[in-house]
């Protein structure tokens, strides 16, 4: 019996599918008419959707338990309402009963809508098929905005997410017009 060696294929197309010139991360970051500063240690991730402006992933202490944050923005008076745009979140859940909050801050002089649920979670549009993944939260935020609402969505094994709630907050805070 005849053995392939295939490494030298295999790595050459793996080579073929890298960038040619990647983009370095950057610190800060436009979403609508926010400017975002990106904390060190959260990883920018290049956008695979045209709805997403930006995406970051969080780092957990277990380096396998990472939650990502999305940004969208539909320009003014797009994206649907808040009360729609929550529920379509929560739906994402499935989780025990009174885990689902919603509260409004003022955050740096802008009204915030902070959204936060667990349980497990099925990711993806709806109606489009999604391995579940149990034991996962969500921070969301919305921020009104004159330029349209910037929608931030915060999702991972609980832990993690919950880990980041004070630095994720931060955050929302120090984006700036």
């Amino acid at each position: 019996m005849k053995k392939i060696l295939l490494l030298p294929i295999t790595v050459a197309l793996y080579a073929s599918a890298l960038p040619v010139h990647a983009e370095p991360a950057p610190e800060s970051f436009p979403v609508g008419g926010l400017n975002f500063q990106r904390p060190a240690d959260w990883a920018w991730v290049p956008v695979q959707s045209s709805m997403r402006k930006a995406q970051l992933l969080v780092p957990g202490l277990d380096p396998s338990k990472t939650a990502d944050i999305t940004f969208f923005h539909f320009g003014p008076a797009g994206g649907g309402d808040l009360d729609s745009n929550i529920q379509r979140w929560f739906r994402q859940f499935q989780g025990p009963a009174g885990v689902e909050k919603v509260e409004t801050k003022d955050l740096a002089g802008r009204k915030v809508t902070i959204v936060s649920t667990e349980g497990t979670f099925s990711a993806g549009m709806p109606g489009a098929n999604s391995a579940p993944m149990s034991d996962y939260a969500l921070l969301g935020a919305i921020l009104e905005d004159a330029q349209g609402n910037v929608f931030v969505k915060m999702t991972g094994p609980k832990g993690t997410v919950l880990a980041a709630k004070g630095k994720f907050l931060e955050f929302l805070t120090a984006a700036k017009p």
